[in-house]
């Protein structure tokens, strides 16, 4: 191939030639070195250079509705993967049920994207911001997903618990993976029934998937509880709320508690919990947190902190005071 000289005139001349073939034309970088007698990393370099001297301008026209410098800042701050900032009307602080309808499409459209590209899938079984988001989500393309496994046994009375694992068996239909259950309570009585819980094989076959999940689904919460746990049944006694509160605790996800920054907390209700383990969710590379809202703000702000979350889907309130108030 010849070897060109080019004088400062000729070079911005070449540089300007190139860019208008990349950019205007379409023409790919290979044909332009073939045509033009120069190495495809000449020409990837020449390019890199049209940029920097001002002859390539490239701008980003940011649609209304996305909020990607938000988003951005968010991420740097936290140290996240992604943060998805969703429009919505700010709601009362007891509203909860109209911050999870704002974050339920875009949370599908999500899902619908990034599902297929994990194998093993943890969901937590009490998320009702992830519940409103998979009964609208589409069927997922193909992909590499083979189970989905609840993370925490059902929560409430039992018909309360056969509503939880809803969740799970939805997302596999649409994931078509194997639904993986934990047909057990998430909070029990006593530390000899949880013992007594982790050796039965209905417990065991998603007990031992937890070492092995490509992501997790999780949803974040607070104290005091949602009305949807509440209502579920009598989970938390007026002492365990006392307990919890004295350790400081803020938020949970999957019913492990932290306090204001993020820091794990241990009170007698946690030695009861049936479901993942910290280390397990802290060894789950995707960990993917759904919430939002006024009153699960301290909680989500403190999941940051303590870096329960990988990614990030709230609305845009939220997000605005998570990085006006870290």
């Amino acid at each position: 191939m010849a070897k060109h000289q080019y004088g400062s005139h000729d070079l911005q001349r070449l540089i300007t030639r190139i860019a208008s073939m990349y950019y205007q034309r379409g023409i790919g970088q290979p044909r332009i070195a073939e045509q033009l007698g120069l190495s495809q990393t000449r020409v990837s370099r020449l390019l890199k250079q049209a940029e920097e001297l001002g002859i390539v301008r490239i701008t980003v026209h940011v649609p209304e509705g996305v909020h990607a410098d938000l988003e951005e800042r968010l991420e740097l701050h936290y140290g996240l993967d992604e943060v998805i900032v969703v429009e919505a009307e700010e709601a009362d602080v007891a509203d909860d049920e109209r911050t999870n309808l704002a974050l339920a499409g875009p949370t599908a459209k999500y899902l619908e994207l990034m599902v297929p590209t994990f194998a093993n899938i943890g969901v937590s079984s009490w998320s009702s911001s992830l519940l409103a988001a998979v009964n609208v989500m589409r069927p997922a393309g193909p992909g590499q997903t083979r189970s989905i496994v609840q993370v925490l046994g059902g929560v409430g009375f039992a018909g309360a618990q056969v509503f939880a694992t809803r969740l799970t068996e939805r997302l596999a239909q649409l994931s078509k993976a194997d639904a993986i259950f934990m047909n057990a309570p998430g909070v029990v009585s006593s530390v000899a029934a949880k013992n007594a819980m982790l050796t039965d094989p209905t417990c065991r076959q998603a007990l031992e998937r937890f070492d092995d999940l490509s992501a997790l689904l999780l949803g974040v919460g607070a104290i005091p509880p949602s009305r949807m746990l509440r209502e579920s049944g009598n989970v938390f006694t007026e002492q365990d709320l006392s307990d919890l509160r004295d350790a400081g605790a803020v938020g949970d996800v999957c019913m492990q508690f932290f306090d204001a920054q993020g820091k794990h907390v241990t009170t007698p209700f946690g030695e009861r919990v049936l479901g993942i383990g910290i280390e397990q969710i802290r060894r789950t590379r995707r960990r993917i947190g759904v919430a939002g809202g006024a009153r699960k703000l301290d909680a989500i702000r403190a999941a940051l902190r303590g870096g329960w979350l990988t990614t990030l889907i709230t609305d845009l309130h939220t997000a605005q005071h998570l990085l006006d108030h870290p």
